[in-house]
């Protein structure tokens, strides 16, 4: 439940309290003595006094007090029920010491108040009687709240025990990831960049001119192994992160154009600090993208734009490949990675064949400002 509505819910009961005292204030007994301007003021004061039990339960509990004596004295014979709900917040809050002290304070003022009012004058028995039920009732709501508080705290350490081990299996499952990788791909990547790396090496040694797509082969299976051994850091350490973010875009761009796709970057809106993730999802976006362009679009440009606004992220990359609305292929597993991330921050990805042609890939990413 959101802060407004739980604090309006506590306002409707303050006021319903508030409600019911002056109503049984004025419609019940009252000393010959009594004020008639005082005694339904506290009444009134004393319940909408709870509004606030949540955020400070000790100041309520002696405000309500002190108007349950208060009313008492003007000559208003009405039970403290403002005060019960008080002890209730208080005990609930965890105050149990100062609720007991505030308690005895008033259940040793309320009779003198009411002798001093002239109610009550019936005799011993009914005195006793009465102090008797207002300590039962005291009892009952100081043990309500504190059997709430425990049930809570109990609650409390089953989310914190359910967490831990949540986090305990996702840290044997990133163990056993970093392992399936490291054994099913770091020796490939590394055959693959050797072995660019000497054709280059032959060819300019021989004198003949390095064709592109072997210098780009080179360079991705450079790139390939730099992110891969992020990666692997980052699944043995939580705390330790791929060092890839949108500082990093230029170089996506860059690398698409060795490869001679026209790719064009525009940056716009003041630049600021934002979530790791969101740092990190902006480069996998662009770096897919790119990559699919490269792949499957036949695409001769592409555009790369980031927005920067103050609470949020934009990211369009489009292309003029071959794609079309009525040829929409069908999602691949970059695709779908995209859309995992994106929603798992809370933002929309929006990837389609435009109608003039060519493949859009639209991200909007919220950004959470820390203070």
């Amino acid at each position: 439940m959101s802060r407004g509505r739980i604090a309006l819910r506590d306002f409707a009961i303050a006021a319903g309290v508030a409600a019911i005292l002056l109503v049984t204030g004025l419609s019940g007994q009252r000393s010959a003595t009594s004020l008639d301007l005082l005694g339904p003021a506290l009444l009134a004061a004393g319940g909408l006094a709870l509004a606030a039990r949540r955020r400070a339960p000790v100041p309520v509990l002696a405000v309500t007090g002190l108007c349950a004596v208060g009313y008492q004295a003007a000559g208003f014979d009405v039970p403290a029920v403002a005060y019960l709900f008080a002890v209730y917040a208080a005990v609930r809050a965890g105050h149990r010491a100062v609720t007991v002290a505030v308690s005895v304070a008033v259940l040793a003022a309320l009779p003198l108040a009411a002798l001093a009012s002239g109610l009550h004058d019936t005799g011993e028995a009914f005195a006793q009687a009465r102090g008797a039920l207002e300590v039962a009732w005291l009892i009952a709501a100081g043990a309500a709240g504190e059997a709430l508080r425990q049930a809570e705290r109990r609650a409390d350490e089953a989310e914190r025990t359910r967490e831990e081990t949540a986090r305990h299996r996702a840290d044997e499952e990133r163990l056993h990831i970093a392992r399936e990788l490291h054994d099913s791909l770091t020796h490939q990547i590394s055959i693959i960049k050797v072995q660019a790396e000497v054709a280059v090496h032959v060819a300019r040694k021989r004198g003949e001119p390095v064709p592109e797509a072997l210098l780009a082969i080179q360079e991705a299976g450079r790139e390939a192994t730099r992110e891969l051994r992020a990666t692997l850091e980052a699944l043995r350490d939580d705390s330790t992160t791929p060092p890839r973010g949108l500082d990093h875009v230029p170089e996506l761009v860059e690398r698409a154009r060795s490869i001679g796709l026209d790719a064009t970057l525009t940056i716009e809106g003041e630049r600021h600090d934002v979530p790791a993730a969101v740092d990190r999802t902006v480069y996998r976006i662009v770096q897919e993208s790119l990559t699919n362009i490269a792949r499957h679009a036949d695409a001769a440009t592409a555009s790369v734009r980031i927005d920067c606004r103050p609470d949020r992220l934009a990211i369009r990359i489009d292309d003029d490949g071959k794609a079309t609305p009525h040829t929409a292929p069908a999602p691949g597993v970059g695709l779908l990675g995209m859309r995992e991330r994106v929603t798992a921050l809370g933002g929309r990805l929006r990837a389609e064949p435009r109608g003039e042609g060519g493949f859009t890939v639209q991200a909007d990413l919220p950004v959470e400002q820390t203070t």
